[in-house]
């Protein structure tokens, strides 16, 4: 028995109906091909790291399915993405999968599960100082501790005679 899974990305404004149109071609190819679906889940809309046919964002969708024997049925799929579905599906990548591993993902809360944020919330926040800004010093201590920690550090092992510096215009006035 052999385990694939394909990923697809969809455009961001996918309806319900095309949506069921997905699954349900999908669901059409792979009982056809004496197959059957494991799972087809609606992973949610997501920001893209670059845009993808002018799409900075999509929807995921995974599908799972089990076979017998592989034969045409990838390359089915594959021509129902391009040719019937193109208009809904940016991008699909087919996996096979160990049969014996795990179905279970963590995956990051979509756009549409994450917890919105009240604009006034937000304001009170970085106006009462409550935001940290820049990253944090550790154990560097303070601007202050660090540059009596860099001046010390540069005296260190040599001599009393090398601490002192003239500069340019000191020289000048002390030779006339």
């Amino acid at each position: 028995m052999f385990r694939y899974e394909i990923l697809m990305l969809a455009i961001p404004e996918i309806t319900q109906d095309e949506s069921k149109k997905l699954e349900s071609h999908l669901d059409k190819i792979v009982q056809d091909a004496k197959a059957n679906i494991i799972s087809f889940e609606r992973w949610g809309k997501y920001r893209l790291a670059y845009p993808v046919k002018n799409n900075d964002y999509g929807v995921y969708y995974l599908a799972r399915f089990e076979t017998e024997q592989i034969g045409l049925l990838l390359d089915e799929i594959k021509t129902l993405f391009r040719v019937k579905l193109y208009d809904i599906v940016i991008r699909s990548m087919i996996t096979r999968l160990d049969a014996s591993g795990s179905l279970n993902y963590q995956r990051p809360p979509s756009l549409e599960e994450a917890p919105s944020r009240d604009v006034s919330s937000f304001l009170t926040d970085s106006l009462s100082g409550s935001r940290r800004r820049g990253r944090s010093r550790g154990d560097w201590g303070s601007r202050s501790e660090q540059k009596e920690a860099a001046t010390q550090s540069a005296f260190v092992g040599s001599d009393q005679k090398d601490n002192v510096a003239i500069t340019d215009k000191e020289a000048e006035v002390s030779n006339d």
